[in-house]
C-alpha cells in the first residue's frame, strides 16, 4: 500500500524524518516502511483504529523499545539539524531520551516529592547545583501551568496531586532536560473534560519552544491541537498531510472512510 504525503506550499523546517522505518517485536513486523516528516515547532498528530501502530511508531523517537528484549528496527530516523540517526546502535539511548522526552497515556509521577519528580532527568544527567535545579524546576512548572497551584507545597508527595495535576506535573518533568521533542502518548484518555481541556491547551503553548508528536483516538483533538496529521492503518503510514487537509479534504478513500466514521 502506497502513501500519500501532501506538503504545504512552503513548509517549516524539518526536526525529525523517519525513513522507510520498519519494526519488528520478534518475527512479527509491526511497522511498514515508514518515511514522514515531523516538523519544527508543530504538533504532529497520528490517528488510526487500535492496533494500527501509532504507539509503536511514537515509541521508536525515543528507542522506548530497547527496554524490551527482541526489538528489531530497520531504516532511520534523523534528528536535524544534526541530522544524527536516533536508531544508530552507537547512538547512546539516554541520550536519545534527554533529546526525545514522552508524556505517557496515564499520569507516571515518581514516588518522591513534586520538586524532586521535575529534578529527576536533571540530576541523572548529573547536576548538583541547587540554585540551577531550582531556576529549571520554577521554568519547567511555570512551562506546564502548574507552578502556580504547587509553589508553596513542592516538598509534598506527587501523588497527592489530582489526576490532571499530575499529568501536568509530567509534562514538567519532560520538560526540564530541555526537550528538542515532546511526545504525547494519548496524554488526556485517562483525564477528564476539563483537566483534558488544560492539557490541550498547554500543548498549544509549548509547541512555540519544542516539536509535538501526538498520539490520539480523539479526532476532535487531533483536529484542535495539530498543524499536521498522520493516518495510520496495519503498521503503514497511509496518508500524512495539513491537518485540515486531511479532515477537511483527505485525498484517500481509506482517510476518509476512518474520519467520517465509516471504518475503525
Amino acid at each position: 500500500m502506497t502513501t500519500t504525503i501532501t506538503l504545504p506550499a512552503n513548509p517549516p523546517p524539518m526536526k525529525a524524518e523517519s525513513k522507510a522505518l520498519d519494526f519488528y517485536y520478534g518475527e512479527f513486523k509491526a511497522l511498514r516502511g515508514i518515511s514522514m516528516p515531523v516538523y519544527e515547532n508543530k504538533v504532529t498528530a497520528l490517528i488510526g483504529p487500535s492496533g494500527c501502530g501509532k504507539s509503536t511508531f511514537l515509541r521508536c523517537f525515543n528507542r522506548m523499545h530497547d527496554l524490551y528484549p527482541g526489538h528489531r528496527y530497520d531504516g532511520t530516523i534523523q534528528l536535524y539539524p544534526d541530522q544524527v540517526d536516533i536508531l544508530d546502535e552507537q547512538v547512546d539511548p539516554i541520550e536519545v531520551r534527554m533529546r526525545v522526552s514522552m508524556v505517557f497515556q496515564k499520569p507516571n509521577p515518581f514516588p518522591k516529592s513534586i520538586y524532586e519528580n521535575v529534578a529527576y532527568g536533571l540530576r541523572v544527567r548529573g547536576e548538583k547545583s541547587r540554585s540551577y535545579l531550582d531556576d529549571k524546576v520554577e521554568a519547567a512548572l511555570k512551562g506546564a501551568a502548574l507552578w502556580g497551584e504547587v509553589n508553596n507545597r513542592l516538598n509534598e508527595l506527587a501523588v497527592n496531586l489530582s489526576g490532571g495535576q499530575q499529568q501536568r506535573l509530567c509534562i514538567a518533568r519532560a520538560l526540564a532536560t530541555d526537550p528538542e521533542i515532546l511526545l504525547f502518548d494519548e496524554p488526556t484518555s485517562a483525564l477528564d473534560p476539563i483537566a483534558t481541556g488544560s492539557i490541550e491547551e498547554l500543548v498549544s503553548e509549548i509547541k512555540n519552544k519544542v516539536t509535538v508528536l501526538i498520539v490520539t483516538h480523539n479526532m476532535q483533538q487531533a483536529a484542535r491541537v495539530s498543524e499536521f496529521t498522520a493516518y495510520m492503518y496495519l503498521g503503514q503510514l497511509i496518508e500524512f498531510g495539513p491537518t485540515n487537509d486531511i479532515f477537511m479534504k483527505p485525498k484517500r478513500k481509506e482517510t476518509e472512510d476512518y474520519i467520517t466514521g465509516r471504518f475503525g
